[in-house]
């Protein structure tokens, strides 16, 4: 049976996203390398050298503060001598075609493939994560290509890929890869997406959203024990990286996973939704997405689609336009629809859009203006 090119990535993307794994020869010919990479030694941006080759990391929250050969809390920053460097300049440990359905960003370009990169390591430790193999590892834990930023947005550009997405693991914590990435793939006509927890500094943030298109926030609740607790982050960081992130014009969707019993108040969202309409503005997509048993947290069911379906009706009714159900292929909450007539403009089912009736940016019903990045 022939497969058209969607299908698939699809499929491949199915499989498994990081290299070494099985995934088959047609994704280890995105890149030409053949070794695996030893650790980088580039100088990191946004850290402090203090006294006695001590050094204080700026990137996030956390502001590690380290002594000589001492790595951050992320693993993948090291400080050397009084120098901080990133061991994983270049160094993907994941690289996949996926569609930017996936990310999910459903107002940025729907339909195309993001040429999706990672590398090892992040700055928090969320006890639901999907991909803790690469996330949670030190960067000697796991098979790295060397893929320098110019071979990213050839590799892009080769397979069509008009966007690439630093995904899968927390691009923060390879910062500098991404920024260099983003600019050099702009230079060939390429856009940068990022999927990050939003566990940033405001100045880095600041320059990074200056070279990228767009940014998914992945919230991890409206509620300061549940990152104590299950995240091993704070929640007020993000919130400030969400207003930064809204206010440059950068285009911006939140995802929420909703773990059952966990995070899944119905006040809590009400309390987000307000928030979002007072600091954000009505018109930021805003996904709820399934969760599934995995990594530590094995003991819950999956989400009820009831639950989902209930968040979503409240923060429709809070103000919110444009709010999605996700990991429920087929369910009315994949869809978009207009603000001002409720015609649906965009049908999904699961990755695969089925209908796009979006022109110009706009509801084709009654022309009110569905916001994103359409073209």
């Amino acid at each position: 049976m022939s497969m058209n090119r969607r299908t698939f990535v699809r499929t491949a993307g199915a499989a498994g996203a990081v290299l070494g794994a099985d995934i088959g020869p047609a994704l280890r010919r995105l890149y030409a390398f053949g070794q695996t990479a030893e650790l980088s030694h580039v100088e990191a941006r946004y850290y402090k050298r203090l006294p006695d080759r001590e050094v204080e990391c700026d990137l996030c929250p956390r502001r590690c503060r380290l002594g000589d050969k001492e790595r951050g809390y992320c693993g993948v920053r090291q400080n050397d001598g009084g120098t901080y460097y990133t061991l994983v300049y270049g160094k993907a440990c994941s690289v996949n075609v996926d569609p930017i359905e996936k990310k999910p960003f459903y107002h940025v370009l729907p339909g195309t493939d993001a040429l999706s990169i990672a590398t090892a390591g992040c700055n928090v430790h969320c006890k639901f994560c999907q991909n803790w193999e690469i996330s949670q590892a030190r960067p000697e834990q796991v098979q790295a290509f060397d893929l320098p930023p110019k071979a990213v947005a050839d590799t892009a550009a080769k397979y069509r890929c008009p966007t690439i997405a630093y995904t899968y693991s927390e691009p923060t914590v390879f910062y500098e890869y991404m920024y260099d990435t983003s600019v050099e793939a702009r230079r060939q006509g390429i856009r940068s997406v990022v999927v990050s927890g939003g566990h940033i500094n405001p100045e880095p943030l600041e320059a990074l959203i200056k070279v990228v298109a767009a940014i998914k926030i992945d919230l991890k609740a409206f509620n300061e024990d549940f990152y104590k607790t299950y995240v091993r982050g704070e929640l007020k960081p993000v919130l400030e990286a969400v207003k930064i992130i809204a206010k440059s014009g950068t285009w911006l969707e939140i995802v929420y996973l909703v773990i059952p019993t966990l995070n899944d108040s119905v006040e809590d969202i009400r309390k987000m939704s307000r928030w979002i309409l007072k600091d954000v503005g009505p018109d930021v997509p805003v996904h709820f997405t399934r969760f599934h048993p995995m990594y530590l947290i094995k003991n819950l069911p999956p989400t009820p689609i009831s639950t989902l379906e209930k968040l979503r009706q409240a923060a429709l009714e809070e103000g919110i336009r444009f709010v999605y159900t996700g990991n429920i292929p087929g369910h009315e909450g994949e869809n978009t629809y207009c603000p001002q007539c409720r015609k649906m403009v965009i049908e999904r089912r699961g990755y695969e859009i089925v209908r796009n009736d979006v022109r110009q940016g706009t509801c084709p019903s009654c022309r009110t203006r569905i916001p994103g990045i359409w073209a």
